[in-house]
């Protein structure tokens, strides 16, 4: 074909959940606030490179598709079709949608529901120099061979083997040719689509793309409570970033407005948005007289940044205190305090700003920290009050997604800000974010077109980010 090809991605949600025990669907279960299809979606529909999306359903439940397709506003569905009755006739009922041109086809499980945007580019960029893309894991566990009479047959090498997940990529004209060659073999049999090009067109490599421990699968009913507490306990990768002119591009002329912009993140995403021709108004204790935790105040910078600008389409909360000590040695001014500017704020915010986001369909960002994972020591107020924000956060993106609002949270590790140094005093540079990078990252979390995540951002690898200390926050 003339030009760049497509980039398809088709979600495979056939299954009717047996194992898990429901009469319905297991693609439909409800976790985390939406069902697990829907989490899936999601993120197919907002990656970069995914140009369309082909929806293969159980049937009888298209109407569900429909209904969720038509709510969330995913524009980048094409067709919500019938799956088959086996997996290999539902990617054969996809691949006769796709038409006759060669595209790159990415197939995945609805039922994986948190497949990371990092896999998803992986599987797309392979395809520039590989026919068919699989994704993998090393396997943890010794993997043992037993035979008819259940006794050991063979132990294979653990470090020649994976475990196999999705999604799995190919060229169109691929997988199409397998599918041919599958379909000449009486005996044809295959639980996933790289074992047909494997099987059928052996010459043709399968390059293995790293996949991701919490790329789980939805299979048996425990896996539904796993799912659940990793989306209450994992956020999201940071978002890829835009280049200046595309940032430009979404940034210039719109208003954003910055609690807690007179120093630190809110400082940097204030300066940064305006370098982007974003009309910023900037409010804070000591600049503004701005006390985030009354409600008058935030009424009033409403107004301010109507009057200047005539709208808002941005609204971002930084505005923050970090109180240490016991519990039982704060005083009721420190728990006041704590919990009125902490968690009370983003709720006046999100009230008094909301007739203007939905005017605008807009976005709001609030911020959480890595210890609302699990309370810590000496930060009872604080680390409560950022679960809480985790939760209003989650909520917000719910109820105002038929506004068209979109309400995400960023979760920096160890920042470099006035506020961690007046906590922890100087620490090594090198062991901190710079608010700057969590400022850009900011930027984009408010111009893409996500909403109800957790968006983590880490200076480390992410699994080095996971050996927290007692003053990571």
């Amino acid at each position: 074909m003339s030009g760049p090809q497509k980039n398809v991605a088709v979600l495979l949600a056939g299954g009717v959940g047996v194992r898990v025990g429901l009469d319905v669907p297991k693609q439909l279960i409800k976790i985390a606030g939406h069902s697990i299809m829907e989490h899936t979606l999601a993120i197919l529909d907002r990656h970069p490179d995914v140009d369309e999306i082909i929806v293969m359903m159980a049937p009888g439940h298209l109407d569900a598709v429909h209904a969720m397709v038509r709510d969330g506003g995913y524009g980048k569905v094409r067709a919500i079709l019938e799956g088959a009755g086996t997996r290999n006739d539902t990617t054969l009922a996809a691949l006769a949608a796709l038409g006759d041109e060669d595209c790159k086809v990415l197939l995945h499980d609805a039922v994986r529901p948190l497949v990371s945007a990092r896999i998803i580019s992986d599987c797309f960029a392979a395809l520039d120099t590989h026919d068919a893309v699989d994704v993998a894991i090393p396997s943890a566990d010794t993997i043992i061979e037993v035979g008819p009479d259940n006794t050991i047959r063979d132990i294979p090498p653990r470090s020649n083997l994976r475990r196999g997940q999705t999604p799995q990529a190919f060229r169109l004209s691929t997988i199409r040719e397998a599918y041919r060659y599958a379909g000449e073999d009486p005996n044809f049999e295959a639980t996933d689509d790289c074992t047909v090009v494997l099987r059928y067109l052996p010459d043709v490599p399968i390059w293995v793309v790293p996949g991701d421990e919490r790329n789980m699968k939805v299979t048996e009913p425990i896996d539904i409570y796993l799912a659940d507490k990793l989306f209450q306990l994992t956020g999201n990768d940071a978002p890829a970033m835009r280049s200046d002119d595309a940032m430009r591009a979404a940034l210039e002329g719109r208003t954003m407005v910055v609690f807690g912009g007179s120093y630190g993140i809110g400082h940097d995403i204030a300066e940064l948005a305006a370098s982007y021709g974003a009309n910023v108004a900037s409010y804070s204790r000591s600049t503004t007289q701005t006390h985030v935790q009354r409600r008058e105040d935030i009424a009033a910078a409403a107004r301010d940044a109507v009057e200047r600008f005539g709208s808002v389409d941005f609204v971002v909360n930084t505005a923050g205190v970090l109180p240490r000590g016991t519990l039982v040695e704060a005083s009721d001014e420190t728990i006041y305090s704590a919990t009125d500017i902490n968690y009370i704020a983003p709720i006046l915010i999100a009230q008094e700003f909301h007739p203007l986001l939905r005017e605008s369909s807009g976005s709001l960002l609030l911020f959480t920290s890595s210890s609302y994972t699990r309370g810590r020591s000496g930060y009872s107020l604080y680390s409560s009050a950022k679960a809480a924000t985790v939760n209003l956060t989650q909520a917000l993106a719910d109820e105002w997604a038929a506004d068209k609002i979109r309400v995400n949270c960023i979760n920096p590790e160890r920042t470099g800000t006035p506020m961690r140094t007046k906590a922890f005093g100087e620490e090594p540079a090198g062991s901190l974010l710079e608010s700057t990078a969590v400022a850009k990252a900011s930027l984009e979390a408010l111009v893409s077109g996500g909403t109800g995540h957790v968006i983590d951002l880490r200076r480390l690898d992410p699994l080095e980010s996971l050996r927290l200390t007692d003053t990571e926050l």
